[in-house]
């Protein structure tokens, strides 16, 4: 059943999250800081069993100089830097197995999947601790130092996510000026984030993203992981206002009217994680070329391989 507005609606919906004063101070600072550290990548090669492929474990410095584990996946026969696609995963996901990712390595790219600290349990393993976690929190991270911009969960993930395309941009098998972000869900809201914070990049493909519209998505479902946040607000009743004003500097609505890279969004009609309004109030904010593909008969699901399918075209066009 369809969950949220008519499509007529929500092409014309508007988020109501303020864009605080300070949100391009409080990232430049964010960014500067995780900078002091080198980014300090190191590759080493992992037998797969594959012979088109060639993997390699890589880690490079995030949040803090904190040391975040990836995957390198680039084609075997390859010449000459590549176009670079880098992956960010779903709620409670990691960098899994590297047999999980070959696709755009087989369609002749660089492939960099960051794994998620603090995560990657629920599904899709990973090896990346969260130093920096604490205090009270529902389950889940949704809530992980969420009375604080300084102390939230995602103020670290989110820097993660920009210092690994810092990251493949310095490797030498790759093309600086050709690099995409994609992600679902969740990993559709750490490229969003991305394409808020860096410039240049070629395409931005974030499939029925998470972390948009806090201030519909927390009252609108009542499905995890937004639930969180509520479960949260419901013993800690005085602090409304102080969790969403927190929820305001990472919010995909407020990204998005700060990015320029061509874009392609995905939102389901019958999605009850990620309501369709939600990503609207991104995607009609976002700043820069962008297309939605809506999926009226989809869940959380989103348009599955026919959104893998798309971005392979979309891809083409965008490296040349």
């Amino acid at each position: 059943m369809y969950v949220d507005l008519a499509e007529p609606e929500l092409r014309s919906y508007r988020s109501a999250q303020h864009d605080p004063d300070d949100f391009d101070s409080f990232w430049a600072s964010t960014l500067a800081q995780a900078r002091e550290h080198d980014i300090a990548v190191t590759a080493e090669q992992v037998d797969t069993g594959l012979s088109t492929v060639d993997v390699y474990d890589t880690v490079f410095s995030g949040y803090n100089g904190q040391r975040i584990s990836a995957w390198l996946v680039l084609p075997a026969a390859r010449t000459g830097p590549l176009p670079a696609v880098v992956q960010y995963q779903g709620y409670g996901g990691g960098r899994a197995h590297p047999l999980d990712h070959l696709v755009w390595a087989s369609a002749g790219y660089a492939h960099l999947v960051m794994d998620t600290r603090g995560q990657a349990s629920a599904w899709g393993g990973g090896v990346t601790p969260d130093p920096d976690g604490g205090g009270p929190q529902s389950p889940g991270v949704m809530t992980r130092g969420i009375e604080s911009r300084e102390t939230y969960y995602y103020r670290r993930l989110i820097t993660d996510a920009v210092r690994a395309v810092e990251a493949v941009r310095g490797m030498e098998s790759v093309d600086p000026d050709r690099v995409a972000v994609v992600g679902g869900s969740q990993g559709g809201a750490l490229a969003l984030s991305v394409a808020g914070l860096v410039g240049g990049l070629r395409l931005v493909s974030a499939r029925v993203p998470f972390l948009c519209d806090f201030p519909r998505a927390t009252v609108i479902t009542d499905d995890l992981p937004y639930k969180e946040i509520g479960s949260y607000l419901a013993v800690h009743r005085h602090k409304v206002a102080q969790v969403h004003d927190t929820l305001s500097y990472f919010d995909g609505v407020n990204f998005a009217r700060r990015a320029s890279a061509p874009a392609r969004f995905s939102a389901a009609l019958m999605d009850p994680v990620t309501p369709p309004s939600t990503v609207f109030g991104a995607y009609n904010a976002y700043a820069g070329p962008k297309e939605m593909a809506v999926w009226p008969y989809n869940g959380h699901e989103g348009g599955g391989v026919e959104s893998t399918a798309a971005d392979l075209v979309a891809l083409r066009g965008a490296f040349g």
